[in-house]
């Protein structure tokens, strides 16, 4: 990196930071609903070189691409300004700027293994290297949850994607070893134990392949129906409904909002189910967890596809203790959680399966829970 950096720029970089894509286990589609995640960090990541500028430049290059350097200036970042990959980081410094920060310029060179369009959070991990390089570039002293939020809100108010903070928090504060327990409302994280090594098991990750693009308007109609629902409720979101509640709400929401209102609610009751299970030890209980929320997603909020629900079906048949899509939805990554030694098999069964249905050969690969966003030079 620090040699790419000088390349580019005609000298060494200040140092070099790293953020990481992210795997949900569960808890999806509940961070705009104010409710409850459970990610880990992979050890798929971005890198971010940077050197602090004095005259307001943001310079910006990409390994990924053979465009030029971006070439911009601070005070006139704008949303909308600009509209390729460069937004996500010119976003940060604009986010930054809006929270009362006054940050200079820089250049940044920008490398990374996080697959694009896999719903591992490529974009997280992009907003997360630049802002803790920012971070330390101005000496901002920000916390890990505060460049998170930052990240997000370059995502939402920049890039124009209305996500949750889910993706942002993973990549930001999720330690080696462990999931993250987010409560999104109240603003706090935990660590829980998940090691599946430890216990003869992996975590496998299938890229479908199938790309998803999460500002093509379909996300925001979802979140929008969320919180019709939760105003025709009388509530603040849809974290303030149980599953108790379910039947009576579904009494007075319009139909088509019924399944929405369902999935958020029963996906909150897993993330909650899942932690109690990874606490007490029983990490093969996570799989019936898993599949369920597979279900809901696919049956309430309609976002899988028929790769990742081939995905799903080959892998439990073929002995997985549990399978879901992970991210977004509208393609991208399935988990499957698996003893160790049907790995090979599950994977064998699932190329098999996209050759014989004709759809393009799918990515596998295992990860285990990684650290988030850091100085690494």
């Amino acid at each position: 990196m620090k040699e790419a950096f000088r390349r580019i720029y005609g000298a060494y970089p200040d140092g070099v930071w790293a953020a990481p894509g992210r795997v949900n286990l569960i808890g999806e589609h509940t961070d705009y609903n104010d409710g409850f995640a459970l990610p880990i960090a992979i050890p798929q990541h971005t890198l971010v070189a940077a050197r602090r500028r004095q005259d307001g430049r943001l310079r910006l290059h990409s390994a990924q691409g053979d465009g030029p350097v971006i070439d911009l200036h601070v005070e006139r970042l704008t949303p909308g300004a600009v509209t390729t990959w460069g937004a996500y980081p010119a976003g940060v410094v604009w986010a930054l700027r809006e929270a009362g920060h006054r940050p200079g310029g820089a250049d940044l060179h920008i490398d990374s293994t996080v697959p694009t369009g896999a719903g591992l959070s490529s974009s997280a991990a992009l907003e997360c290297a630049v802002a803790f390089a920012y971070n330390d570039l101005y000496g901002l002293n920000l916390s890990a949850p505060a460049l998170a939020l930052i990240g997000q809100r370059a995502e939402n108010g920049f890039a124009g994607v209305p996500c949750g903070a889910m993706d942002q928090l993973a990549s930001a504060c999720c330690a080696a070893g462990s999931a993250l327990h987010l409560d999104i409302r109240a603003g706090a994280h935990e660590q829980v134990p998940f090691a599946p090594e430890t216990q003869g098991m992996s975590l496998l990750v299938v890229d479908t392949r199938v790309k998803h693009d999460l500002g093509d308007g379909a996300y925001a109609a979802l979140r929008a129906g969320c919180e019709q629902a939760a105003r025709l409720l009388g509530l603040v979101a849809l974290r303030d409904l149980t599953p108790a509640d379910l039947h009576g709400a579904a009494a007075v929401l319009p139909a088509h909002l019924v399944p929405l209102v369902r999935h958020v609610v029963t996906e909150n009751a897993r993330v909650t189910d899942a932690v109690v299970r990874l606490r007490a030890g029983h990490l093969a209980a996570l799989g019936p967890i898993l599949t369920a929320g597979h279900a809901s997603l696919r049956d309430d909020f309609r976002i899988s596809c028929p790769e990742s629900d081939l995905v799903v079906d080959t892998a439990l048949a073929y002995g997985a203790l549990g399978a879901r899509m992970t991210g977004g939805g509208f393609g991208g990554s399935v988990i499957v959680l698996a003893e160790e030694d049907r790995v090979e098999a599950i994977g064998a069964a699932v190329t098999s399966a996209f050759r014989t249905a004709g759809y393009q050969a799918p990515h596998l690969f295992p990860v285990s829970p990684a650290v988030g966003a850091r100085r690494i030079v």
